[in-house]
């Protein structure tokens, strides 16, 4: 590590601890040349996820497209914004963690209607609407009869 001050690369780690949200870590630490301190920050590089879209062309995963889905799901319904942000850690993580650096859009889909089936019975309905384009109200109803059956 650089020193800012003067410019050596020899420092030592005088104290190590989490951020808030324990997605970085943060370091004080000492210039072994110039005994100045100088705080760094270290943080997990995720490599970038591609989706593949219905229409097979692809972009970059976006957290605030999944957020901006799960908001208007449930949109007038006493589902937190902590809630929606945690489900949609869980579902970047498991992006994350499977060893595919491609995922589809249906595949994202899924998760979100997993996740927002656990949290809001009606968002969950209402995202599925939207993500499996019912046709007709009988399509709606049967997945309301799956819902119901589980």
């Amino acid at each position: 590590m650089k020193c800012p001050f003067c410019g050596q690369t020899g420092s030592k780690v005088i104290d190590s601890r989490h951020t808030d949200e324990r997605t970085r870590i943060r370091r004080r630490r000492e210039c072994l040349q110039c005994a100045k301190r100088f705080t760094t920050y270290e943080i997990i590089e995720n490599l970038p996820i591609i989706v593949v879209k219905r229409d097979k062309s692809r972009e970059s995963f976006d957290r605030s497209k999944l957020m901006n889905g799960m908001l208007r799901a449930c949109e007038k319904r006493p589902v937190s914004i902590q809630v929606l942000e945690k489900a949609a850690d869980e579902i970047e993580a498991s992006i994350q963690n499977s060893l595919d650096r491609e995922v589809t859009s249906f595949r994202i889909g899924e998760y979100t209607m997993e996740k927002l089936k656990e949290i809001d019975e009606v968002a969950y309905v209402r995202f599925a609407s939207v993500y499996r384009q019912f046709k007709d109200i009988n399509s709606f109803r049967d997945e309301i009869d799956r819902l119901i059956q589980k």
